[in-house]
């Protein structure tokens, strides 16, 4: 007996004569939890859309429950019992959560909605789920956003779905909430539930899924059992061997000369900072650590002239800092943790937002310079290694490290002195936290002044010449050096110890 509920041979795909996929093989056993990893243009979001029906295969297999399927429409998906669960949630925050369950498949009598049966399906699916802590009856937007997460997987599952495809799910959730999706993914293997799980938090992958497949330019390089393989040996095989080196750390020639570039005095936030003082040299990168709540978003905002209530100095070769518009107007630039909310309009084409922050010195009279802002859109394209069709292609097609490389490559086109960087690889695959890792090193060997903030303690090790600890609303500790060695040093740092 086949114990595989989805069998994908010898898959392949071409966008405009260039292979995506390349004889991709992938098999999915029933009430499994199988990651799917894999860098930037690996092929991963190629071959789900190919499964979920949004792609048609150029060639190759696709066998569920042991018959063969043509899978031309997402409609042809639901039928078959797959159902991709998006990293961007497709749920009407005013409605109800059984009406957002059910919505454009509602029970209805005699013509209109049975909001009654609506509402009790929605309470049976939730009991078989094992989730009593959601009102069928609220709206969504009273929910908090873990439990928005429950109400995607509730609104797959009553489509009858066997294999559910889950795009980095845990991405905008707390630990406990986390921890509240694991047990729901649990309690749906046990009901016979297939998984295809994607995250970039290898952390997650061992914790919660039995095998691992990794993909490596449109190929599956690897199938492997959780237990039998390691972080490690994940991402070498996941990796080339020049973004291995970007998560080495790297001496740098740097050295703190002459007046420094940025300098802050004395200063507090609410209850949030006091007494935080710190220089930052041309050419250098200070990364600043703490635990979440911290202050370090508080702290950067506040500098780049976003947050107004905060006392202290701050200054710019002598000069004080006012506002935003005095921030960029003397060289600083802010690259925000939230890209999708805050550096991206997600519907504007790659030119729009990379123009947006330099429409001044693109204007040509009363006009906007086009060309000029399709120059410069094409030269960070190249620079960045951004992986586009065309710079007219809308930014939320794009996936989440190149999305990222256009919020960087939008302020870096302004040529700033100073560089702020608000978890900068957050959401973003292995490769492309490399290469984003390589980027900002060779800003700051270009003389850019960059201040980074980052919860991954190893990308804090691998790029900082020095870091600033924040605990108990203040500077705590300054490592550098040999210092910044160990990421048990700072780990030990940021808690106080």
């Amino acid at each position: 007996m086949n114990e595989n509920v989805l069998e994908m041979h010898n898959i392949e795909k071409q966008f405009n004569g260039v292979p995506v996929l390349k004889k991709m093989n992938f098999s999915l056993k029933k009430g499994e939890v199988h990651a799917l990893l894999g860098g930037n243009g690996a092929g991963k979001s190629t071959l789900m859309k190919i499964l979920n029906g949004v792609y048609t295969k150029d060639a190759g297999q696709i066998r569920i429950d042991g018959q063969e399927a043509d899978l031309h429409s997402v409609e042809d998906a639901h039928k078959k019992g797959i159902a991709m669960i998006y990293q961007e949630f497709s749920l009407l925050p005013a409605m109800s959560v059984a009406e957002n369950i059910y919505i454009t498949r509602e029970w209805k009598k005699g013509g209109l909605i049975d909001d009654r049966k609506n509402m009790k399906k929605a309470e049976e699916l939730l009991k078989w789920l094992e989730i009593d802590n959601i009102d069928p009856r609220v709206a969504v937007e009273s929910l908090d956003v873990g439990y928005w997460q429950m109400v995607e997987i509730a609104k797959a599952l009553s489509q009858d779905a066997k294999i559910l495809v889950m795009d980095e799910p845990t991405s905008s959730l707390s630990k406990t909430e986390t921890k509240a999706l694991f047990k729901v993914i649990r309690q749906l293997k046990e009901k016979g539930i297939s998984i295809i799980y994607i995250s970039h938090r290898m952390a997650e992958v061992f914790e919660i899924c039995d095998r691992v497949t990794i993909l490596r330019d449109g190929v599956n390089v690897a199938t492997v059992e959780s237990r039998d393989t390691t972080m490690e040996e994940i991402i070498d095989k996941m990796l080339d061997a020049a973004a291995k080196t970007s998560f080495e750390r790297v001496e740098r020639n740097f050295e703190q000369s002459g007046d420094p570039v940025l300098r802050v005095r004395d200063f507090a936030y609410g209850n949030k900072l006091a007494d935080v003082s710190f220089d930052l040299y041309p050419g250098e990168i200070l990364g600043l650590a703490g635990l979440m709540g911290s202050g370090r978003t508080e702290l950067v905002e506040s500098i780049f002239g976003i947050r107004r209530n905060w006392t202290g100095d701050v200054a710019m070769r002598g000069e004080p800092i006012k506002s935003k518009k005095d921030a960029m107007n003397k060289g600083i630039a802010l690259v925000p943790e939230d890209r999708r909310q805050e550096g991206l309009i997600l519907q504007h084409s790659i030119k729009s937002n990379f123009m947006l922050p330099s429409v001044r010195q693109m204007r040509k009279g009363f006009l906007i310079d086009d060309k000029k802002g399709a120059d410069i859109s094409r030269e960070y394209i190249e620079k960045l290694s951004i992986k586009a069709d065309s710079i007219k292609q809308m930014a939320m097609l794009l996936s989440g490290g190149n999305q990222q490389k256009i919020v960087l490559g939008k302020w870096l086109a302004r040529g700033p002195r100073v560089l702020i960087l608000d978890e900068p690889t957050i959401g973003v695959d292995v490769a492309a936290k490399a290469e984003i890792l390589r980027i900002i090193r060779q800003l700051a060997d270009e003389g850019v002044a960059v201040l980074m903030i980052s919860s991954e303690l190893s990308e804090l090790v691998a790029a900082c010449d020095r870091i600033l600890v924040l605990y108990n609303r203040t500077v705590n500790k300054e490592l550098s050096g040999r210092e910044i060695e160990s990421e048990e040093v700072l780990h030990h740092a940021i808690q106080g110890l």
